[in-house]
């Protein structure tokens, strides 16, 4: 537990030195001399300057509309700067003290979870095993169940006067290995087609590419081992159904893996972050730095 301990405390502080050197670098303006600027607007003691609006002009715009551009951005500056100075006048103390909490604690929140994250994308293993996939899906399969139908299939849409349709169809039915590498070498000559019948599409997806197929008439073509023909202005769709899951059956992994490894590198996540900052806590009252006075 030391040698971890001791292996965090080191990385924590070259990850801080870092961040910060990120942060005081992107806010280097906080730390120049406004004197070497060159203002081009006050409010009381606040200046907009020169250099705060170079950035107007990255877009190459005409002079006029630079002009235009620039004259509306000062303007909105000085409205904003003279309602904030009215505001800190004429707010009650009470309610200025709570947004100047609410500032200081997003300014903490900002500042903390950039280091937390950078730590985390240091520290943090990324990869999830088969074993701890098909691990949780086991133990989890009842919240795994469908809420749409799932599809594995193959098909094709050919134009309306295709000339090799029927051989085309025939090759899909029976889908062996030539039929496969003859399909795949004259795919180019497809409006659209899928040959990996091993993956999961929901319902939705098919007939969103075989629009005669609808909600109302899915059963009858959507069901396993069905072959069908289907043709409109657009075209020819040829499609041979290898298996179909429905609503409320147990989604299977290959479809919910995506999810599953969300859930386990979350998970890491969270228990990375809680080890932190017992680390952290733990070290800062080992070195001092951290007592909590009686």
């Amino acid at each position: 537990m030391y040698f971890l301990r001791k292996n965090l405390s080191i990385t924590s502080k070259w990850l801080l030195l870092a961040l910060l050197g990120v942060v005081l670098g992107s806010c280097g303006s906080f730390f120049k001399n406004n004197e070497d600027k060159t203002p081009i607007a006050r409010v009381g003691e606040a200046y907009l300057y020169k250099e705060d609006i170079e950035s107007l002009f990255e877009n190459n715009k005409s002079k006029a509309d630079s002009a235009t551009y620039v004259t509306n951005y000062i303007n909105t500056w000085a409205s904003k700067q003279l309602l904030l100075s009215k505001a800190k006048i004429n707010l009650p103390e009470k309610k200025l003290k709570i947004f100047e909490q609410l500032v200081s604690n997003y300014r903490t929140d900002l500042y903390t979870g950039a280091y937390k994250e950078a730590l985390v994308l240091q520290s943090q293993d990324t990869s999830v095993s088969r074993e701890q996939l098909n691990d949780f899906y086991e133990r989890q399969k009842e919240n795994f169940k469908l809420k749409e139908k799932l599809v594995k299939l193959r098909f094709v849409a050919l134009p309306v006067n295709y000339l090799d349709k029927d051989l085309v169809s025939n090759k899909l039915k029976r889908f062996k290995e030539e039929d496969k590498k003859y399909l795949d070498s004259i795919s180019i000559q497809f409006k659209k087609y899928n040959l990996n019948d091993s993956i999961w599409v929901s319902a939705i997806r098919v007939m969103e590419e075989i629009p005669l197929i609808v909600p109302d008439n899915q059963g009858l073509y959507l069901k396993n081992s069905q072959f069908f023909e289907l043709q409109d202005s657009l075209g020819v769709y040829l499609a041979k159904i290898n298996e179909v899951l429905e609503i409320n059956q147990i989604a299977p992994l290959s479809y919910v893996e995506p999810t599953i490894k969300q859930l386990l590198l979350s998970r890491r996540k969270l228990e990375f972050m809680k080890k932190l900052e017992a680390e952290i806590i733990d070290e800062a009252i080992k070195e001092k730095e951290f007592e909590v006075y009686e």
